[in-house]
Formats: structure tokens, sequence, C-alpha cells
């Protein structure tokens, strides 16, 4: 079985493996190796070891300015001796003893690379990360690795390759390239104040911070997006000579400038990737770059039709026995946006969950959010009070005296579910910030696109954030569906014990499976056939004819929900029971919009 010796364990390994054609991602595609690298997630820092091989798993939340640093570099001895030394992989340029490095020397080959900020995925509930670091391999305190049985010997080549190089120094202070791209610039304000560890790690969610590190890339720029998230494996960084603290601020704009650029590398470590993993969603049960435990389930091939049924039993319980309700929120919790046109983002499914009894509004959305994060890798829940929208930052803005985005509640990772509590919106004045957090709500909701404020413009991020508002009556809001729901006296007295058997019904084993069907039936594929088609187009004609309300956005209203409901039964193309299914649906739910006080009634 393959083992991680043969991955490079420092830079100038992964030097020496290219020289000698051995190609070091090629080894990476084999994914025990992958798995046998330490989840720098999950691993204290005191138990890595600098320029150690480790990965980072999260969401690129900045992306900063072009890099120019020395991939190679000429070195010569005080006896004359010359050599060249391997930049890369490196915030440092190392030397021997009595060595020095000659900026000058014609052979000196410099490289571009680009740093970017990545937050550990905000939002990602507590069962998600406990399985991640379940999956995570255990490091060895002395050499910061994960132990394997060829380790010991390969452990002593290594100490004696750290004894014979050292890093330059001159008067105390490594030479970094680093301090090569910024000279010129004028000289910084000493009287700046000091940044804090929570402007430097950026975290979206406050109240819920996530890891940082800083990820330095090497090649195929182009394809890092902003928000996306990504498994990186490289060379841990963290050199106390990198701290913004042992550094001159002379060729800084800012002493805030030198801070951000330049945190502690103890706070936010660096990491210098040479392999990469785009991840499809945050769950951990279906990533394969985690290396996942054998399941024990009393039926480990359950259909796809029984596992919808049974989440759609307990998604009723949640919802005061609401057959219809637990359909769409159902459709809900398995929408994406799979499609995207100039003017419209195809497959998204914002839900408004309207007529909770106003007796116990507030305290059954936040029992029915906790059901809801036991089922989703990443979901948040934002009570919308006064205080809340009048002084939270919502979405990103950069800021220029430090040059970074400074990010907003809004940042979340694609397929983080959004649950806005409306029930705690107080009487009072949405002052400016509040009336921005519901534009930007509403463009997010309206487009699935996250406004980002550079102050002189703004700049429009795709997004694919599913939102579920719950509100007393209709949200002020936008929405693509509104479903008020049906309770009844009775429905509303047994509410604690309904709850009470959803959390029984929650067994281990089934909760295994409705975690991984959510994800799996979100990325599933779905057609619809030209016969289809046509059958779709002469329905919706008749549709006009009976009703001369429908329109365009109905017909596509009824196109997403039949979809979602054909992929919940399993299916892979539309046929004409589903559509006819959606079709009963939607006449339900209109109906029910209709019985609604005029106040509340809408079109959706």
């Amino acid at each position: 079985m393959p083992c991680a010796m043969d991955l490079p364990r420092t830079p100038d390994e992964l030097a020496d493996q290219a020289m000698e054609g051995t190609a070091s991602k090629d080894l990476l595609k084999d994914s025990s190796r992958w798995h046998s690298i330490p989840l720098l997630n999950y691993t204290p820092l005191h138990k890595l070891k600098d320029q150690t091989l480790v990965r980072f798993r999260g969401m690129i939340q900045d992306m900063m300015d072009p890099e120019i640093f020395l991939e190679r570099y000429e070195v010569k001895s005080s006896n004359g001796i010359k050599r060249f030394q391997d930049g890369k992989f490196r915030d440092c340029l190392r030397v021997a003893p009595g060595e020095e490095i000659d900026y000058n020397a014609e052979g000196n080959l410099h490289g571009e690379r680009r740093t970017l900020f990545v937050v550990s995925v905000p939002g990602l509930n507590d069962w998600s990360k406990d399985h991640e670091k379940h999956c995570a391999p255990q490091t060895d305190l002395a050499t910061g690795q994960a132990q394997s049985p060829a380790s010991v010997a390969k452990k002593r080549t290594l100490e004696e390759q750290e004894g014979m190089d050292v890093d330059d120094m001159d008067d105390g202070t490594l030479k970094r390239q680093r301090l090569d791209n910024i000279q010129g610039n004028e000289v910084a304000s000493a009287s700046a104040p000091s940044l804090g560890s929570e402007y430097l790690l950026n975290s979206p969610l406050p109240n819920r911070p996530s890891m940082a590190c800083m990820v330095k890339v090497y090649e195929d720029f182009d394809s890092y997006q902003l928000n996306s998230l990504v498994d990186f494996v490289g060379f841990l960084s963290v050199d106390p000579s990198l701290d913004a603290a042992t550094l001159d601020v002379d060729g800084y704009e800012s002493l805030s400038e030198l801070q951000a650029a330049h945190p502690s590398p103890f706070l936010i470590p660096r990491l210098h990737a040479f392999g990469v993993k785009m991840l499809p969603h945050a769950n951990p049960l279906l990533d394969e770059s985690l290396r996942q435990p054998p399941e024990a389930c009393d039926d480990p091939n359950p259909s796809q039709l029984a596992i919808h049924k049974d989440l759609r039993m307990l998604l009723k319980l949640c919802l005061f026995d609401d057959d219809l309700a637990a359909e769409y929120l159902l459709s809900h919790l398995i929408s994406t946006v799979y499609s995207r046109t100039d003017m419209q983002s195809i497959g998204k499914f914002a839900l408004n969950l309207c007529n909770l009894p106003k007796e116990s509004a507030q305290e059954y959305t936040k029992k029915l959010y906790q059901v809801l994060e036991l089922l989703l890798p990443a979901s948040h829940y934002l009570p919308m009070t006064l205080d809340m929208m009048n002084t939270a930052a919502f979405a990103p803005k950069k800021d220029y005296d430090t040059n970074k985005l400074v990010s907003g509640l809004l940042q979340l990772a694609p397929h983080t579910h959004l649950v806005l509590d409306e029930t705690s919106l107080q009487q009072g004045k949405l002052e400016a910030n509040g009336v921005q957090a519901v534009q930007h709500l509403a463009h997010l909701i309206n487009n699935q696109e996250l406004k980002c404020d550079f102050q002189y413009y703004q700049i429009d991020y795709q997004a694919n954030i599913p939102v579920l508002v719950l509100s007393e009556g209709r949200s002020m809001l936008p929405s693509d569906f509104i479903v008020p729901i049906n309770a009844d006296a009775k429905a509303v007295e047994m509410l604690d014990e309904s709850l009470k058997a959803a959390h029984h019904y929650l067994q281990p084993s089934r909760l295994h499976q409705f975690r991984k069907y959510l994800t799996t039936a979100r990325i599933s594929p779905f057609s619809v056939s030209d016969e289809h088609t046509e059958m779709i187009q002469q329905e919706f004609v008749d549709m006009r004819k009976a009703n001369v309300k429908s329109n365009a956005d109905d017909l596509h209203g009824l196109l997403v929900l039949s979809r979602l409901l054909g992929i919940a039964r399993g299916k892979e193309a539309l046929d004409k029971e589903t559509w006819q299914l959606a079709t009963e649906f939607e006449s339900k739910r209109r109906q029910r919009l209709q019985s609604l006080p005029k106040s509340s009634q809408t079109r959706n």
C-alpha cells in the first residue's frame, strides 16, 4: 500500500524530485497519500515543524496582489565557490553558514506567486467538523508528520539536512525576498494603531470564528475564485521572522498595511501549495479527499425513495404535521443554482415559511433550526433583530488602509444554508446600515449574487446560498416560494412532543443516510426530454387560458419545483407524474396564499 514516505517532506525534496523527473502531483493522485498528510485545520501548530508537508481546507475569502520572488538564486561562499539554491515554496531564502546571496547574479530566476487568504469553512456545523477531525491523521510531535512505518529512517536524514542549512541573517533580521517587492514606497506611519486578531482573522461569522491561513499558489492563478472551497497541500511556513513586529516599517505605505500583510504566523500560518483539490461541496461524508471510516448501518444501501419517505416524515413532524410544507422544505434543502443566464440564476429556491403561530414563533424557529443543522454540513441561523440589522456588516468591503477585503455575514461558501429568522425583528427604525442590509439580502435572494463594496464601485460575485426565511406574516424579503404553514390548534399544542419525537427519530444510522442523501440529491443530474418539453409548453398554454395571471415566472417556478420533486424521488428525468405532482402542489400552495389576510397575500 502506498504511504506518505514517497511524498516530498520539504521544499528541497520537492526540487530534488523535479530534477529526477518525479511528478509529486501524480503521487497526490493516490488518495491514501493525500489522506496521510496532517490537516492543519485540526492540528495544533506546536505539533508541526516549519517547512513540513500539511493540508488546509477552507474557503477563499480574499485574493491578494501578485508577488515576485526569487525562484532560483546564486549563493557564494567566502572561498569563492558558487552554487544555485531553489527559492520556491519558501518565505525565507536559505544559505549555509559562511555563504551569502548574490542578488545581481545573471543566473537568478524570478517567478510570480499569488497569496490567497483562506478561512476554514464559515458556518460548518459541529457534526461536519467532528467527522473531518476524525478523518484527519494523527501527527508525531517530533516530526510534525503522520506516522508511518518507514518514517523513523527518514527522520534522521531530514535532521542532518536541517543542520547543514540555515537562514541567511543580516543584523538578526532574515533577508526575505518579499521585501524586494515593496522598495520605493513611502515610509510608514509609526503612529498607526495595532490591528487586533479578530480583524486579522477576518471571519465572515464573528460569533463562529474561522481559522485562517495564507496560501501561496504558483500556477493556474485564474482557476481560483472568491468564496470557492479548496483543499490545499503544501509546505507550512511559520518562521517567526514573518511577523510584522520583526520587520522594518520602511517601504510600506502604512503600518496597518504592514500588519495585515504580515500577521504573526502563529495566528495565521502560511502554506506554500503544490497540490490542490477543488471541493464541490462541504459534506465530509462524501469527500474523497478525506479518509472515510467504515460505515455501520442497519441497511447500508437503502433506496433513495425510501430515504425520501423517511426524511419527509421527519420534516412533517417539525412543521406542525404539514405535509405540503415538508415537500417544499425538502425541495429547498436539495436546491442549487445549476445554470445561469445574463438575467437569471436558474435553480434557486428561496423559501419563505410564514404563518407561524405567534405565541410560539420565536421559540419554534430556533428549535426548527436545531434540527436542520443536524442534517446540513454548513448553515447559519441569523435572527433579524433590529440591532443586528443596524450594526452588522452584511457585505464584504475593501479596506484600502490595510489592502484587505473585510468580510461580511453573507460571504459564505456555496451551499451554506442561510436561515433568516424574521420573527426576531422588533418594532423600530431601520437605520442606513439596516436598509443596506435588507438590500444586500434581497439582492442575494433575487440574483444569487453577493455585492462587494470597493468604495468607489461595487462588484457582484456569483453565490449559491439557499435562503430560508421564517416569519409570522409574509416576509418583507423577496422569495421564490411562499408557503403558509397550516397549523391547527392540536398541532401547535403537540409541538414540543413532535420535536422530541423528531430528535428521537434521528438515530445515528438514519441521520447518516439523511446527510448523504441531501448532498447526493443536490448534485444529481436531471434532464427533460423533447417529448416532455412539448407537453409542458402545451399545459402552460392551457394554464394561461384558465388563469390569465400565469406568466413566465410561474412556468419557471413549476420547472424548478418539478425538477426537485423528481430528484428527491430518485428520478433522473422528468416524467408526466412528477410534472402533475408539481402543478398539484402549486395549486394547493396558491389556495393557501389566497386564504391569508390581504396584507399577507402575494402572487408568489
